[in-house]
């Protein structure tokens, strides 16, 4: 079940918002052929004593169930992100975001994470005439290699983005950020800085962490309830050495497709196979003619290795374009 009958390409929504078309992706025919019934509804609350997920529209009980609603922008972190602050998360932020750009000329991307790397490069290349600035608590690009900052901070100074590091955002007003002792003005505030999951697991009684994340065990399977499987970003994960895994595409593909298959494991009476994970690389776009490969340990740590240029943005292109081969062709190995 799905809230939208399309399936949205959350990664490229900063490319919708700079005015880009997105491919039109119907779920019915991402699924055609498969036996799965699709139902284009919004889950309102979960019901684990009567084995029900409540929508808006009526009920459905089930035997299993796979949680996998993943993440939203955290907009409660800071005063005035939810009133005066734009997104890149869901296809209605970007929309919005787009339209908002269309009167902007100073542009503020609170984050330094990889998200907002991707929004700040994308705004300045396709609207050369906004001044873009880009807000971190942190270093930009702290967990890339010396040659992967390099290549960062070459590529912001070629697009004109002006960055602004080691700063606190303690609030967002209607004329940009406020931080510390003064301020960034803006027209238009992007805000990239955190996500936070839906409190669905929390309200229902299934045990979660601090950030509401439902916990699950080595097979991803809820640790107090066992017949639901959590994936993707609304699961706390980690790996079998304790490491959290991070929320990201290239751990939800992956691991949500060694969930399923421990699942069908378990239904056939068979043990699941030890859970293994490891990280490849992160992959970051910077426009449309440049990104940055980061090549990492199985850890995530990054190791000294880049891949920079037209090559990487060829190369984060495909990996984008994968996802949508994987709706289609479930059963390829995603990692």
């Amino acid at each position: 079940m799905n809230e939208r009958d399309r399936f949205v390409e959350r990664v490229r929504l900063h490319q919708l918002a700079v005015g880009q078309t997105l491919r039109d992706l119907p779920l019915a025919e991402l699924l055609a052929g498969t036996g799965v019934e699709l139902v284009v509804d919004r889950v309102t609350a979960i019901d684990p004593a009567a084995r029900k997920v409540v929508l808006r529209g009526g009920a459905l009980s089930y035997d299993r169930l796979i949680y996998a609603l993943g993440s939203h922008a955290d907009l409660g972190s800071v005063p005035g992100v939810r009133e005066h602050a734009h997104t890149v998360t869901t296809l209605e932020e970007a929309e919005r975001l787009r339209a908002a750009l269309g009167r902007a000329r100073v542009v503020a991307v609170a984050g330094g994470g990889l998200t907002g790397i991707e929004a700040a490069a994308e705004l300045a290349e396709a609207r050369p005439d906004l001044e873009v600035h880009l807000v971190t608590a942190g270093t930009l690009g702290a967990a890339l290699s010396p040659a992967g900052r390099a290549h960062l901070r070459k590529v912001f100074g070629r697009l004109g983005v002006v960055v602004h590091e080691d700063v606190r955002i303690t609030a967002v007003d209607a004329h940009g950020l406020v931080v510390g002792e003064g301020r960034v003005d803006a027209d238009t505030v992007v805000w990239t800085a955190g996500f936070a999951v839906p409190e669905l697991a929390r309200a229902a009684g299934f045990e979660v962490d601090g950030r509401g994340r439902m916990v699950v065990d080595d097979t991803l399977t809820s640790v107090s309830h066992p017949e639901v499987v959590a994936v993707g970003d609304a699961a706390a994960m980690r790996r079998p050495d304790g490491q959290e895994l991070r929320m990201a595409c290239a751990t939800g593909l992956p691991t949500t497709q060694r969930a399923v298959r421990a699942l069908a494991d378990k239904l056939r009476g068979r043990t699941p196979k030890p859970f293994r994970f490891s990280y490849i690389n992160q992959c970051v776009s910077l426009g449309r003619r440049d990104g940055l490969i980061q090549f990492v340990r199985p850890d995530d740590s990054p190791r000294s290795r880049v891949l920079t240029g037209r090559w990487a943005a060829r190369y984060k292109e495909a990996v984008v374009r994968f996802t949508v081969t994987f709706e289609r062709h479930p059963t390829l190995p995603a990692g």
